[in-house]
């Protein structure tokens, strides 16, 4: 930093998720996010923070009181944000390991309104059962996290079946604006594409052993055009936020 420079530091307001907004001016928040607010972020009298349902609604609120394991509170504003036109939809092919909680992480930070886990012919892990039922609930609450920390207003959808198939995502494909897959071998790039202004955009993100060439080609009869990004082939954990980095530019998000 060059001599006089003067350094700017912006902290913005944490963000707590409740199921419903305080229709009152005071209120006491407790539970889950009222411990997390007192007892691990440790807020104090007079600091700031903001409740969100989720559904664009939000309310600003100062803490009055510390109590344990809660905080009592007084709203100062209330806001709505509408939900962004268009919708991004990302069908994730499901990953081995930690890989698909690492890929809805980092898409939910930057801005995907759904996620659709997607059981792909070469997907190495399969969500049947009990077990299915937990790994989406892992995503769910992977979402759920990741949209507090990025201050987001609009919490993004995990489907709601623990895992969704080919003819199922081909028949979203068919319903929606735009509908991209990502894939190495494609000459279209996703930076070049034509964009919706409105209705639903659907990019499919295979996993690490990549979409198989029927998957291709029922995807592509439903409607969606296979691009790429550049040169180099992503993981499956890196892929779809990539793609909506792009998308996020080009629709003037970012």
């Amino acid at each position: 930093m060059s001599a006089g420079a003067v350094s700017l530091t912006v902290v913005s307001a944490p963000l707590f998720l409740v199921e419903s907004l305080p229709t009152t001016d005071s209120l006491t928040l407790g539970g889950p996010e009222g411990h997390h607010a007192a007892t691990v972020q440790r807020l104090r009298v007079g600091e700031e923070l903001v409740l969100a349902d989720g559904h664009g609604g939000t309310a600003t609120a100062v803490v009055t009181a510390v109590g344990r394991g809660s905080l009592d509170l007084d709203v100062t504003s209330r806001a709505y944000a509408d939900a962004p036109v268009p919708r991004l939809v990302v069908v994730q092919g499901i990953a081995k390991g930690d890989r698909g909680e690492l890929a809805v992480q980092a898409m939910t930070e930057v801005g995907v309104d759904e996620i659709v886990p997607w059981a792909a012919s070469r997907s190495v892990a399969q969500w049947r059962g009990d077990r299915g039922v937990r790994a989406r609930d892992k995503w769910v609450a992977t979402a759920r996290e990741a949209a507090k920390q990025a201050r987001r207003p609009w919490l993004p959808v995990v489907a709601g079946a623990p895992d969704e198939s080919t003819a199922r995502v081909a028949r979203r494909i068919g319903g929606a604006a735009a509908a991209f897959v990502l894939h190495e071998e494609a000459e279209e790039r996703l930076t070049t594409a034509d964009l919706p202004d409105l209705g639903e955009i659907v990019l499919v993100v295979g996993p690490e052993g990549g979409i198989a060439p029927a998957e291709l080609d029922a995807f592509a009869e439903a409607g969606a055009r296979p691009v790429r990004l550049g040169p180099s082939v992503l993981r499956t954990s890196t892929a779809g936020v990539a793609a909506l980095s792009v998308l996020a530019t080009r629709l003037s998000r970012w």
